[in-house]
């Protein structure tokens, strides 16, 4: 039947429809409320046959072409401030037009043709090498042109095609108008994401029915399987299940049970496809396997000492057909499902929970899709996915995002819609029913925790943003009963083999495996042995090396990141104490000051109040970050005093200020890896300041550029005029000498003689030629005190002549007195 609609589609794509003309004239020439409102009596006026013609061209004219030349309506950028943002979400609301549109050719069972170029990259490959993917979504829809599998298409029914459109333009490349930003929690794509969640898979009652019955069938059913399959090992599986060629599609008549939510499971595989489905678990075990490790640590042996980085580059070599990188939207967009998966998923009716195996056959569709659905769509695709971006991705803020989808994932009980918490029992555990779900997911714990740990010690802890990462993941494991349950499933997964000989012939499904979940019921293993054993070798491969959470290794790297903690805790006291000298020093009367400030370490008071409070919040992260540590891997104070004593032996004050660790090159400093890490966690800086000519350094915050500029071209002509005279006065050893030398030298001669800083003899010299400065007068601070001492001048009644000689009286009576008594004051403060 669908080789019979997909040729009544063709047919009707030849003959020409003067609807779709009129509606891309139209398209260009009436405002967007005008089009919708047309479209919308477009789609209730008009017969399916003439409604099939213009439905591709609408879909792309919504949501952009798969190729990204056509950018659609931009959903992504659609804020809910803008006027348009309304008509939008109206049109495309769940029970609106446009899905009234694709329920009305659902019934008349036409297609739309997708190319196989534009699928996944996994997806795309294994169907080019004429193997079917084991998601349904693909099974019986190939379309075989003569021109061989190349140019392979998907003939989708209207439904999935349209969801397929909506789900590609997320990660789509268009070519957007500058200037153009995502705050993805309010777009209309993001809203739009959440509606479709919530409409087809509901956590309260069931989904709605289409308002056109369809009744040939819309679900493309798994093929029959063998009542029985020979274990083979955990993990491994029949090449029949996992693994159909193309030429043999099934074509079986659907389950009628499944047609109750057929758009449900087409929604979330779409979803899933198109998202998720980026990187093969093929590809991700080979990576992990010994054989790759042992090439990499080979390579690195042998290459690293001509500076190259060949792990990398083999790892690149062997991704070169999956080079897919996520966008912080696109993770976003993922944690919404996956926090809208375990509500829906935890939304199961109790008794359901509990009633026996047998008794399932009497619940509805959508009670055993609940029970299902994240171990046997979700878990598999979502954990090659997270893995992916905890080695790849930047090591910056944006993280957050990652970091927040795989913390989503490991808390199912957040998404219960009960209170975890209580008046009386504030401090309550993780329910001991969900030790299951860790046991069936102990990877997403463990060795996402690893990758996570492998990213902290390269980041710098002292940054607030990086200190709160570290706090989240370390609450998170250390609510009670999480890490008793994780070390369980650890002790489940060492129990020795003998112990499974009697379960020989039961058969292991990984949660992606196999068509329709109703069709393809398998005795499900009770055994937490078995239970955890197939997930991880599942997932890592049969031949993997796991290593514990909490075992030695992993131990001694807890130790190392609880130290550098406690370095990133000092530093940032450092510099909280630093920022309150600053702060005192930065009175009334400095404010006001007689002096001029230091141009090169002179913070506004917002740049300092930011400062403050960003360390305060970071000093509060890391400390609660210890204590949750300790919490986890049961680390007693007396071992958290032992490590901080000895962090406190091997950093003093006196090392902080040092250089970081450098070798001399050819052109300078060369940062070792200690130095590097000593950066990185602020252990160790350089001084940086501006080194050229005092005068022509950049223009401040606190200064003004226009006075600026004309003052310099004063000054330097008053310096060019009467350089001589100004560097013989200075140059003599008299009373009047030292005086000039006060106000002409520079403020580095002045003070002392002793180069703090490498200098090059000519700048040296250009730096300490006596020459008048009147740059001072272009401060903000400068120029505000000189407008308060004229007002106060007038409210004596002097004019602006006399408050002028007054001023310029003070100021030369103040360098008067530092010449006189400035070096008896240096002596004392020293």
């Amino acid at each position: 039947s669908s080789h019979q609609g997909s040729s009544m589609a063709a047919q009707a794509l030849q003959q020409p429809s003067f609807l779709l003309a009129n509606l891309k004239e139209n398209s260009t020439t009436k405002p967007f409320l005008q089009r919708c409102q047309e479209l919308v009596k477009v789609i209730d006026d008009y017969p399916a046959k003439e409604l099939h013609l213009i439905f591709p061209w609408l879909v792309e004219s919504v949501f952009g072409s798969l190729d990204g030349v056509i950018t659609g309506w931009n959903l992504r950028f659609l804020q809910a401030r803008s006027n348009e943002y309304n008509i939008v979400m109206e049109f495309l609301d769940p029970s609106g037009p446009m899905m009234k549109l694709v329920y009305k050719l659902q019934a008349e069972e036409y297609k739309y043709e997708i190319p196989v170029s534009f699928l996944p990259g996994p997806v795309k490959a294994s169907i080019q090498e004429g193997v079917l993917p084991d998601c349904p979504l693909f099974h019986n829809k190939l379309q075989f042109p003569p021109s061989g599998l190349q140019t392979l298409s998907l003939a989708l029914n209207p439904f999935e095609y349209y969801m397929f459109m909506f789900a590609s333009s997320l990660i789509t490349p268009k070519n957007y108008p500058p200037g153009q930003h995502v705050s993805s929690s309010d777009t209309a794509y993001f809203v739009l994401v959440d509606t479709y969640l919530k409409y087809f898979l509901p956590t309260e009652g069931s989904v709605p029915p289409s308002p056109f019955p369809d009744n040939r069938g819309s679900v493309s059913p798994p093929a029959p399987r063998a009542p029985s399959v020979p274990f083979a090992g955990y993990g491994i599986h029949s090449t029949s299940l996992l693994k159909r060629h193309i030429t043999h599609q099934p074509s079986v008549t659907a389950d009628p049970a499944a047609q109750e939510i057929w758009r449900s499971e087409a929604l979330l595989q779409v979803f899933v496809e198109i998202w998720l489905h980026h990187y093969s678990l093929e590809m991700y075990q080979k990576l992990q396997s010994p054989q790759f490790v042992s090439i990499c640590f080979v390579l690195h042996s042998r290459l690293s000492v001509i500076g190259c980085c060949p792990c990398g580059f083999v790892y690149d070599w062997l991704l070169f057909q999956e080079p897919f990188t996520p966008t912080e939207e696109h993770v976003l967009v993922v944690r919404l499902l996956v926090k809208h998966l375990h509500a829906f998923s935890c939304s199961l009716k109790p008794e359901q929970v509990s009633s026996s195996p047998s008794a399932h056959s009497h619940t509805s569709p959508l009670e055993e899709f609940k029970r299902v659905v994240v171990q046997r769509f979700v878990q598999q695709k979502l954990y090659v996915f997270l893995q992916h971006c905890f080695g790849h991705w930047p090591l910056d803020a944006s993280f957050r995002a990652v970091l927040e989808t795989w913390l989503s994932y490991i808390q199912p009980w957040r998404y219960t819609g009960e209170k975890t918490t209580s008046p009386t029992d504030p401090i309550q555990g993780v329910p001991d029913k969900w030790a299951s779900f860790v046991q069936e997911n102990l990877l997403m714990y463990t060795k996402l925790f690893q990758g996570f740990l492998n990213r902290v010690v390269r980041t710098d802890l002292v940054n607030v943003q990086n200190a709160l990462m570290v706090f989240r993941v370390a609450k998170v494991f250390a609510q009670p009963n999480l890490s008793e349950m994780i070390q369980k499933g650890e002790q489940l997964f060492l129990e020795p083999e003998h112990v499974l000989h009697h379960r020989q012939h039961r058969v292991f499904l990984t949660p992606g495996h196999g068509g329709s979940f109703l069709s393809a019921r398998q005795p499900m293993a009770t055994d937490g042995v078995f239970r955890v054993k197939s997930h991880v070798y599942g997932l890592e491969g049969q031949d993997c090396q796991y290593k514990q959470m909490f075992g030695t290794e992993l131990r001694g790297a807890i130790l190392r990141l609880i130290q550098i903690i406690a370095q990133a805790r000092q530093t940032a006291k450092r510099i909280s104490d630093h920022s309150a000298e600053v702060a005192a020093n930065n009175s009334f009367m400095s404010w006001f000051g007689l002096g001029f400030p230091d141009l090169n370490h002179t913070l506004n008071e917002r740049e300092m109040d930011d400062t403050g409070e960003c360390v305060k919040k970071t000093h509060e992260f890391l400390e609660r970050s210890l204590d949750y540590l300790c919490q986890i891997f049961r680390l007693n104070t007396g071992q958290l005093s032992q490590l901080m004593a000895t962090l406190g032996s091997g950093q003093d004050d006196g090392n902080s200020r040092q250089l970081p660790d450098c070798i001399q090159g050819d052109n300078g400093l060369i940062l070792t890896d200690l130095g590097r890490m000593q950066i990185i966690n602020g252990l160790r800086r350089f001084e940086i300041e501006y080194q050229g000519d005092p005068e022509l350094q950049p223009i401040r915050s606190y200064e003004n550029a226009v006075l600026v500029r004309l003052l310099f071209k004063i000054s330097s002509v008053i310096n060019e005029r009467f350089g001589g005279q100004m560097e013989a006065l200075c140059s003599r050893p008299d009373f009047l000498g030292r005086l000039g030398r006060h106000y002409l030298a520079s403020p580095e001669a002045a003070a002392d003689g002793k180069q703090r800083r490498p200098e090059t003899r000519r700048t040296a010299e250009r730096n300490r030629r006596p020459r008048l400065s009147l740059r001072p007068l272009a401060s903000y601070r400068v120029l505000l005190m000189l407008l308060l001492l004229y007002i106060f001048g007038a409210l004596f009644s002097f004019g602006p002549i006399s408050s002028t000689l007054l001023i310029l009286t003070g100021g030369f009576l103040y360098g008067l007195f530092i010449t006189l008594f400035g070096d008896k004051l240096r002596l004392k403060s020293h």
